[in-house]
């Protein structure tokens, strides 16, 4: 059996004829007689001839070729995306001096059987794990006047809020330094006495002062209940905490503020009462990317000649803040440093510059090209023979595999003093896999016609998607009322991980702000004059499936019932669900009758009895009434919202 190949151009010989003739017609009005006997007809039918044979030749034109063509106007695949996680150092013991988690620290995820290989992060800055002590203790309750507890805590316990707590009052302690980034641990010892309160839900905000306002701290754990009994609560500063004078004593500032209760939060009723209060440093947070570091990466010996080529060790390389740079050996410089370029159009013949193609990791020289007249013109320089070429630092991963769940890097390969444990406490997102042969071929002709420039839904989409490789998703909606006329709303979905049950978060699905802003700048600069563009997450429509389900004699109804509601998340996924498994359509509407067909042909099911659909709010919770389809928005994904599945064994 033949393989279907693509058809180029479908004119045939009389489309050709007649598409002349029709241009006769409208350009030369004058010529009336369009018959085959007019000589005119005849010049006509010999070129659409000769035409017709071109197309004949373009239609079997080989894929080789298509791709060189590709080649020529400038289209190379796209690298991948590394993933990014915040990572959390965890001390053995809290340290009188600083602990320096220097940039470039491995981490990793364990390596099972299951799994295979595991996932290597690297760290990007350097953490400093700040050691601190309570210096300062006070209060601010009703009337804003600051009560300074630091002696009188020594001596007996204190209110930490007025008799009858209001809303916005604050307990404040005093840092002996700034600890950004780093984990506090604030053990209290408390009486009972802030009766009313929910201990698993509290109305308290804790919050770290960064010398202009109050920053909202991360709640790791608090067994205190709410400041009523004993116990520790860790905090998470955020890096913008910073010295200052507050009340006139100056300390790195952290506080708990009641906060207004929302509704069915009960409230205090009287103050906590506080009597010794002990903070420590215990870990530190930074970020880290799934990447590995490469130094020192020898390539080669240099031939002495124009235009030549080399490979790195390790690829695909990821792209980096830092450029890469390549070095040269010489006899009196020691190590020259060539400079990465995109391309040598620029190149003089002393420049000392390079071209790298992440993902081959080829790295390339400057050419030299032949002029009409015979000569030779040089772009970039050539090493001398003999001079060895070696790539001083890059990073090589990236990929979808990167976007673990939280807490699956557990693994420090760089061994750090007082470090015992470490851990990504949320789900590391931005890995994208690098594109493939064919999503070139498609993307190829899209290059061609917007030239750098968005006109088109899909040219927005196109660029969007130079600006933000890490984005997994990427839907350019057109403006679809007179108010928004002239707009683009460019709608960016994260790459983001399913959690160990194969479930995704609301709040993973809010892409990062940088990641918007860069698309923004991106398009402003290639938008047609006018034109309005909104860079923005799609909206998200709930849906709940509620089904009834009968298994096989043979089958386990609690195994039926898991792989049941496993593929119900699977297939109702904005990302990787939908028919094609590439994420669920915009816009597209969620049916009875494919739910239905999604379970019949599950292994064990006997019968499907009943499926019934809601369309769910997410972030409230709410469900509407039962519908055998919900609609979805032209800029909006679906979002799986607790499903329920009850399976009954056969009788």
């Amino acid at each position: 059996m033949v393989l279907p190949a693509p058809n180029l151009d479908d004119r045939r010989f009389q489309n050709l004829v007649d598409e002349s003739k029709r241009l006769v017609q409208r350009r030369c009005p004058e010529w009336t007689d369009h018959n085959v006997s007019d000589p005119g007809i005849t010049l006509i039918e010999t070129f659409a001839y000769m035409t017709d044979q071109l197309l004949y030749r373009l239609n079997r034109m080989p894929e080789r070729n298509y791709i060189k063509f590709l080649e020529l106007i400038g289209v190379r695949l796209l690298p991948p995306s590394a993933a990014s996680a915040r990572v959390t150092f965890w001390l053995s013991a809290p340290q009188e001096t600083t602990v320096v988690v220097p940039a470039g620290v491995e981490v990793a995820t364990p390596r099972t059987e299951a799994v295979g290989s595991a996932v290597a992060f690297t760290t990007t800055e350097a953490l400093d794990i700040v050691p601190s002590q309570m210096e300062y203790v006070g209060s601010i309750p009703t009337g804003g006047t600051w009560r300074n507890h630091t002696d009188s805590i020594k001596l007996s316990a204190f209110s930490c809020f007025s008799p009858q707590p209001v809303p916005d009052e604050v307990l404040l302690i005093g840092l002996t330094s700034a600890v950004p980034n780093c984990a506090i641990s604030l053990r209290f010892d408390c009486n009972v006495e802030g009766i009313g309160v929910n201990p698993d839900w509290p109305p308290l905000a804790w919050e770290a002062f960064d010398g202009e306002s109050w920053v909202a701290c991360e709640l790791d754990r608090d067994t205190t209940g709410g400041l009523n009994r004993a116990g520790q609560v860790v905090l998470h500063v955020p890096s913008s905490h910073t010295a200052s004078v507050e009340h006139g004593l100056r300390a790195g500032w952290v506080r708990a503020r009641t906060t207004t209760p929302e509704e069915g939060q009960p409230f205090y009723s009287n103050s906590p009462l506080i009597k010794q209060i002990e903070v420590t440093t215990i870990g530190g947070t930074c970020d880290s990317v799934q990447a590995e570091i490469v130094e020192e990466d020898v390539v080669g010996m240099s031939e002495g000649v124009p235009g030549q080529r080399f490979l790195v060790s390790r690829v695909p390389v990821v792209p980096w803040d830092e450029p890469v740079v390549l070095e040269v050996s010489d006899e009196e410089e020691g190590w020259q440093e060539w400079s990465q370029v995109e391309e040598f159009s620029q190149s003089e013949p002393e420049d000392r510059h390079f071209v790298l193609d992440y993902v081959t990791g080829e790295l390339l020289l400057g050419p030299s090209v032949r002029t009409p007249d015979g000569g030779l013109i040089q772009y970039g320089a050539v090493p001398a023979k003999g001079a060895v070429l070696r790539v001083r630092r890059y990073h090589t991963g990236g990929g979808r595999q990167g976007n673990v769940a939280a807490g699956s890097v557990r693994v420090c390969r760089t061994t750090i003093p007082y470090v015992a444990r470490v851990e990504n406490r949320y789900p590391a997102t931005g890995g994208v896999d690098g594109e493939d042969i064919e999503e070139a071929k498609v993307r190829g002709p899209i290059v061609m016609r917007t030239l750098g420039r968005a006109v088109t839904a899909e040219d927005f989409e196109q660029l969007a998607r130079e600006a933000a490789p890490e984005a997994a998703r990427i839907k350019a909606v057109p403006a679809a009322t007179d108010d928004e006329a002239g707009g683009v709303r460019v709608l960016v979905v994260p790459a983001v991980a399913d959690d160990e049950d194969g479930r995704l978060s609301f709040e993973q699905l809010v892409p990062p702000a940088e990641t918007l802003a860069n698309i923004a700048t991106f398009l402003d600069g290639r938008r047609t004059i006018g034109s309005r563009v909104l860079v923005e997450p799609p909206a998200y429509q709930g849906v709940t499936v509620v089904a009834m389900m009968k298994a096989r004699p043979w089958a386990d109804p609690g195994r039926l019932q898991r792989t049941a509601t496993d593929a119900l998340y699977a297939y109702l996924h904005p990302i990787t669900g939908g028919l094609d498994g590439n994420g669920w359509a915009f816009g597209r509407p969620v049916h009875m009758g494919e739910i239905y067909a999604l379970l019949q042909r599950l292994p064990g099911t006997e019968l499907v009895e009943d499926v019934r659909l809601f369309a769910a709010n997410p972030i409230t919770g709410e469900r509407g009434a039962a519908a055998q389809r919900v609609e979805v928005a032209p800029n909006a994904l679906v979002f799986s919202y607790q499903h329920q599945v009850r399976v009954e064994e056969s009788a």
